[in-house]
């Protein structure tokens, strides 16, 4: 089964100094027996050419695959030309480490605080998505947008912004649960986005509630991607994503025999 987890689910664990990026792939493989990692952006001290050497030896030497590149701080849109920017070089730097990590997704958030993007703000979006998506294609991997935070969290808005980049290197990280809306809405979005999904991140609250009709959705469609394990408690981490990962390898077995 391809599963894996988000390295942010351990936060807690890198922020105290106890645990770093290669202590993260040490788990995945020798404490949770998974085949691959899905590494958010905070667990990178540097993306220079040495430093990315020495993870992909690291990913090989355990026979883990890179599911994912989850980076922050690298939305597209942002009010301050400066930090979009910025952001674009961090997007850049990321893009280029998944060629190098050989990694089959990288998500990159769309931006705004705002409610809905202007015009202005999501033609810029989509053209700088256009371009990562096309160097992503190029290289043999997606890359995409994920119902993290601002407009994307909205089904409609996420969905003008796939449609509009419409390029075979860009997908959906798909945050099960994560839209806006009423619990309907919700439910709705998550089977409506379905074939277009390339990732999941699976929280702690669909996990304990209804993860079997939210894998099944993917399931339906034939999805090939990884189903990721995400926590957010910083608490008891290595014991609360255990939890959270017996809970999707269960509903998967059941799904597999069925």
């Amino acid at each position: 089964m391809r599963i894996s987890i988000l390295s942010y689910s351990f936060r807690g664990l890198l922020n105290a100094g106890q645990m770093d990026l290669f202590g993260y792939l040490e788990s995945c493989k020798y404490r949770y027996h998974l085949n691959a990692a899905d590494i958010w952006s905070g667990f990178f001290p540097s993306t220079d050419d040495d430093y990315l050497s020495k993870v992909r030896e690291g990913l090989v030497s355990r026979g883990l695959e890179l599911a994912d590149l989850c980076v922050d701080q690298a939305h597209v849109w942002d009010a301050d030309e400066a930090v979009r920017e910025r952001n674009s070089k961090q997007a850049w730097a990321f893009l280029h480490a998944a060629e190098k990590l050989k990694a089959r997704f990288v998500r990159i958030d769309a931006g705004s605080r705002n409610e809905n993007w202007t015009s202005e703000e999501f033609d810029f979006i989509v053209t700088r998505y256009k371009e990562y998506a096309q160097f992503a294609y190029d290289n043999g991997f997606q890359m995409g947008i994920e119902n993290h935070w601002g407009p994307e969290r909205k089904w409609e808005s996420l969905k003008a912004v796939y449609e509009a980049v419409d390029n075979p290197g860009f997908g959906v990280s798909c945050h099960l649960g994560g839209w806006t809306g009423t619990p309907e809405e919700v439910d709705e979005a998550d089977r409506l986005v379905a074939p277009w999904v390339s990732h999941t991140h699976i929280p702690w609250d669909i996990c304990a509630g209804p993860l079997e009709e939210k894998l099944k959705n993917l399931w339906d469609v034939g999805y090939t991607g990884y189903y990721s394990v995400e926590h957010h408690s910083a608490e008891n981490e290595y014991s609360n994503v255990g939890i959270q990962l017996a809970q999707v390898q269960n509903v998967l077995e059941r799904m597999r025999a069925a």
